[in-house]
């Protein structure tokens, strides 16, 4: 039997096994307002934790996970909103989707500028902030009544430290002191942690590092359990610098990889899992997850006397996003057998762990329904008897049903047409450039670049799994779309649809690329430009392509530290383009979009890759 047939088996015996041990009903003293955990590692890969082995066991030891996984659900088809970390952080606090609130990549509040001179492609304009008018989670629950926290990375505005910040979007406790993930000094083969008193990363009897972003989660529950609350804990493990102040256990993962102790601090380029920087990091995180639990499950909740904190808390553990394959110089992990990772809308790059416990949720089971992290918004409503903002659009679907009844029953999951839900979508125009969208065990990927510049490749698409949900190609490794046109057809006009919907941003074609791109001769050219009063405009000379779309990019805060761009969409008036400028507006640039594709900036900004100077510098002055 393989691997993954004998996993299928063991899922079936936890689920049967379930049935008859089902967690104890609700007691009529249990609070009627559960805590919720919200745990949010980043960039930890589906393969990454012991539990989600399917076909070669990972060599990096996650006890503390794995027996998480038999407190609760593990869902074997779970995903993240996006391929990186921002879009996927805006879309979970605030239940959109990223294509909705274009939030679509990490950064972000920038004119649209070719990456280099000869890109043929431009990233779309995309929001460098989750906008204070989204409603989070955090500001739903305190309205009921809940005490909010957040601990560790933010990242869902142009920096980690820009407006807005926790506080500014619901939580009334944050701390982002990264701890254990700091920089080492002078490099990652020096300034390991000691038994030291005055060592700020003193070893604990376990003999791991002491991590501030754990002491951090453990002072917001001391503080806020004597009230409903819920915590928002985002950890800073597994991202990069991939280093261990750990050096006992960078010693455990060289033997147990058989691989020589690093000399080279910058390089590590052995194939496979086999990063033992990477597998101390994985073991430490695991160590710290295990701190969190530990305190649900030894402190009295002081709400129901006499029970632990954990007996009324759900728990919700997973990424945002897949695992970091590679970066210059370093292999990190491999997702295998999922392809890339990171930075890519394939499975690698967007299938994640998910681990869900609490009340009556019945232990021990696996689940192969496909999730999402958007569905986490509506879900954590519906277990704390929280209105639904009447503002707040929700793109998730409620997991309760689903997560009490049976696990294992895909139909459970209910879209607001009251049909089950079979199909989720992403959009990254960005990078990889893709869109995709997954219909049962269907799923098609468009790709921007051949899209726009007629390459031979614009669809793929693959069978995941088949109508049992059985495995079939999840390494998408064969593309069915010349075989199976139609198919391919039907679900590109339905991932449309859903870019539509949403008011999806998508690529442009870049008029100075030195590559000689189809009707790269037709581009429109900005003749002059001026202001009649609150309205600026410029005057266009068309060379063969209309001009179909235009747009001001502006900024409020032209030449300072955190310069930020927001978009509004112009007027097209025969020859010239015009709209009101923002009072607050400081600088602003003209975009064109014409029917091809081809995106003119007026004036031309930076590639994007040349951080020397703001935008503002090369933007019109108001």
């Amino acid at each position: 039997m393989s691997r993954f047939l004998k996993i299928q088996a063991l899922a079936t015996c936890a689920v049967l096994g379930a049935i008859g041990f089902a967690a104890p009903a609700f007691s009529q003293d249990r609070p009627d307002k559960p805590n919720v955990v919200l745990l949010l590692t980043d960039d930890l890969g589906w393969q990454d934790v012991g539990c989600y082995d399917i076909d070669e066991p990972c060599p990096y030891e996650t006890p503390n996970i794995d027996r998480l996984s038999q407190q609760g659900v593990l869902f074997r088809q779970a995903y993240s909103p996006a391929p990186t970390c921002a879009p996927s952080r805006a879309a979970i606090l605030s239940g959109k989707h990223p294509a909705r609130t274009q939030k679509t990549h990490v950064v972000g509040g920038a004119p649209p500028s070719p990456y280099t001179k000869k890109s043929p492609l431009i990233s779309p304009w995309y929001s460098g902030r989750m906008k204070l008018s989204e409603i989070t989670i955090a500001e739903a629950l305190r309205e009921n009544g809940y005490r909010t926290g957040h601990a560790g990375k933010w990242h869902v505005a142009i920096n980690h430290f820009a407006f807005p910040q926790p506080e500014d979007q619901g939580f009334d406790f944050t701390r982002a002191e990264r701890g254990v993930t700091r920089p080492m000094r002078p490099n990652r083969l020096s300034g390991f942690a000691s038994d030291a008193d005055d060592d700020p990363y003193k070893l604990d009897e376990d003999g791991f590092p002491f991590h501030q972003n754990v002491a951090d989660v453990m002072s917001f529950m001391d503080e806020a359990k004597a009230e409903p609350f819920f915590l928002y804990h985002a950890t800073y493990l597994v991202h990069a610098p991939i280093h261990t102040r750990s050096e006992r256990l960078l010693r455990k993962y060289c033997e147990k990889m058989n691989v020589p102790f690093p000399t080279d601090p910058k390089i590590w380029e052995l194939e496979g899992q086999r990063n033992p920087f990477y597998g101390a990091m994985v073991e430490m995180l695991d160590h710290y997850v295990g701190n969190v639990l530990r305190y649900l499950d030894t402190t009295e909740d002081p709400r129901w006397p006499g029970h632990q904190l954990s007996e009324n808390t759900y728990v919700i553990f997973t990424s945002d996003n897949g695992g970091m394959e590679r970066h210059p110089g370093e292999i990190i992990t491999d997702n295998y057998p999922l392809d890339k990772g990171k930075i890519n809308a394939k499975e690698g790059g967007v299938r994640v762990p998910l681990i869900i416990r609490g009340p009556g949720i019945a232990p021990g089971t696996e689940s192969n329904a496909m999730v999402n992290g958007l569905d986490f918004y509506p879900t954590i409503l519906s277990w704390t008897g929280t209105s639904k903002p009447a503002e707040q659009h929700l793109d998730g679907t409620d997991l309760s049903s689903l997560l009490a009844s049976d696990p294992t029953d895909a139909s459970l999951i209910v879209d607001r047409d009251g049909k089950p839900r079979d199909s989720m979508f992403w959009h990254f125009p960005h990078s990889s450039m893709q869109s995709t969208l997954r219909v049962g065990g269907y799923k098609l990927i468009r790709n921007w670049n051949d899209v726009l510049q007629g390459g031979d490749n614009p669809l793929e698409l693959y069978l995941l799994y088949d109508e049992r949900n059985q495995r079939v190609d999840i390494e998408e490794s064969n593309n069915l779309a010349d075989d199976m046109p139609e198919k391919a057809a039907a679900m590109n006009e339905e991932l449309q649809r859903r870019l539509d919907e949403t008011a999806a941003s998508t690529p442009s074609l870049n008029p100075t690329c030195s590559r000689r791109l189809p009707n790269k001769d037709k581009v429109c050219e900005v003749s002059d430009h001026g202001r009649d009063g609150s309205i600026v405009w410029a005057k266009f000379e068309t060379n063969g392509a209309k001009v179909v779309k235009a747009n001001l990019i502006y900024t409020d805060n032209g030449g300072e530290r955190y310069e930020e761009w927001y978009r509004l969409p112009a007027k097209i008036v025969g020859d010239r383009v015009e709209v009101e400028l923002p009072k607050e507006a400081t600088h602003y640039v003209f975009n064109l979009i014409d029917e091809n594709q081809y995106l003119v900036s007026y004036p031309t900004m930076k590639n994007g890759k040349d951080s020397s100077e703001p935008y503002s510098k090369r933007a019109i002055a108001k």
